[in-house]
């Protein structure tokens, strides 16, 4: 026999919601709710009047959703994330550990990313230009050119060590 407080809760995670009341409640333009349908991330039922009704969890999704946005996850990436779980199913504190975990790799390689950008922005990136004074120190000869078209330097994986350069005039180890 459930407790009239397990009644409620259950009452609340089976109410359906308009469209205008998923947007209202997530913060979210009713067109973001029809987009994310469309994609797949949430889902909706017909109701008597044909309108598009949601379950009460959507709120949580489209919630995952701005989070994952904001932290500048595709919507791919959130797609591929969502599919492992039952659609409508209340993701439990493991699940969503889960999911964290799935996108924090890809995370702090795009904090490392960011990170190299900002600190290396106004030295040479590895284009080829050779129009900045460091340039001849750390792609002599244009080597990278060799490589194709592109940021060479810039554009490195993230895990790779930095090299050590020896300054042509001063004769002291820099890093790139």
């Amino acid at each position: 026999m459930k407790t009239a407080n397990q009644q409620e809760k259950q009452q609340a995670s089976e109410r359906l919601l308009s469209v205008g009341e998923v947007a209202k409640r997530s913060g979210v333009a009713v067109s973001a709710i029809h987009f994310y349908e469309s994609k797949g991330l949430i889902q909706s039922k017909r109701g008597a009047n044909n309108h598009r009704c949601f379950p009460a969890v959507t709120l949580r999704y489209v919630a995952i959703i701005k989070v994952a946005q904001r932290a500048g996850l595709s919507l791919e990436e959130i797609t591929q994330a969502f599919g492992r779980f039952a659609y409508g199913s209340n993701m439990k504190a493991e699940e969503w550990h889960q999911l964290s975990m799935q996108w924090r790799e890809g995370l702090d390689e795009r904090i490392a990313r960011l990170t190299r950008l900002r600190d290396e922005l106004d030295s040479c990136i590895g284009c080829g230009c050779l129009s900045l004074e460091s340039c001849p120190l750390r792609n002599p000869y244009d080597e990278l050119g060799k490589l194709g078209p592109g940021a060479h330097i810039l554009e490195r994986p993230v895990i790779e060590k930095p090299r050590v350069c020896l300054q042509a005039e001063e004769g002291n180890p820099t890093q790139e």
